[in-house]
């Protein structure tokens, strides 16, 4: 079995594979004061939970936009787990061309999720992952990766408007019944649902006008779902799409790791 691990700014996504197959999948909070034996506690008390026996894992791959976390949950698995963990990264093998003014910039994540929608879809394709921002990201029909969008996440939007409107509530992000609001609460969720949709469509659109092709639309990520059912260009929703690229480039790393 192997571990794959994703870090992001709010939650840190865990799932252990036996080979191909994803046994059991977890999202905890990403906290940045945590030490490596709270962590170690937590992955514990979960594989206790499924039955995971630790000793089974053989490998470990990491992902991860906070740095400063990287090096806790790199001790946690040599301390809890014995494995010291594969981190994508320069260097790493993914099996993409990056088409990128300075590839070192691209975030882990967005590396992870192009390798397993290439791997999974083939073709053209733009992959939407709906994190703590929203990152749209292209590949070609040669595989090569081109860069894409940058936008605030839906978690970070909603915030934004409740601490700089005075007058307006902290809401739940689900669906309205109508997009006319006959309240403040379901105007809101209104405004944010189908506006962030709206937008969604959008940069799609203007995504597959810049490249002059069809475009397969894949989306990720925990509100993905959400969205995805109001728009009209996401063809395909994968919530575990990171998880299955961080397998693929443990694959293609397997032999070349610590």
């Amino acid at each position: 079995m192997i571990l794959v691990v994703d870090i992001g700014n709010t939650n840190i996504v865990l799932g252990v594979y036996e080979e191909r197959t994803l046994l059991h999948h977890f999202r905890i909070s990403t906290s940045r004061q945590a030490t490596s034996d709270e962590y170690g506690v937590m992955i514990y008390n979960l594989f206790r939970m499924s039955k995971i026996d630790a000793d089974k894992i053989e490998g470990v791959i990491i992902s991860s936009v906070v740095p400063p976390i990287v090096g806790v949950i790199e001790q946690m698995c040599r301390t809890y787990l014995k494995r010291t963990p594969l981190l994508v990264g320069p260097g790493i093998k993914t099996g993409l061309n990056l088409r990128y003014e300075n590839p070192r910039e691209i975030g882990a994540d967005r590396i992870v999720n192009a390798v397993a929608a290439v791997e999974l879809y083939g073709g053209a394709l733009v992959v939407v992952d709906f994190g703590t921002a929203t990152t749209f990201d292209c590949i070609d029909d040669q595989g090569n990766y081109l860069g894409g969008a940058i936008v605030p996440g839906l978690g970070i939007s909603t915030e934004a408007l409740y601490q700089r409107a005075s007058k307006l509530p902290r809401i739940e992000l689900e669906k309205p019944k109508k997009v006319i609001g006959r309240n403040t609460v379901h105007a809101m969720q209104s405004g944010i649902i189908y506006g962030y949709a709206g937008q969604v469509d959008g940069i799609v659109k203007r995504i597959r006008e810049e490249m002059g092709t069809e475009l397969k639309v894949v989306a990720t990520g925990g509100l993905a779902p959400l969205i995805c059912a109001e728009t009209e260009t996401v063809q395909e929703v994968n919530p575990m799409l990171t998880l299955e690229g961080l397998r693929l480039i443990y694959e293609r790393n397997r032999f070349a790791k610590a």
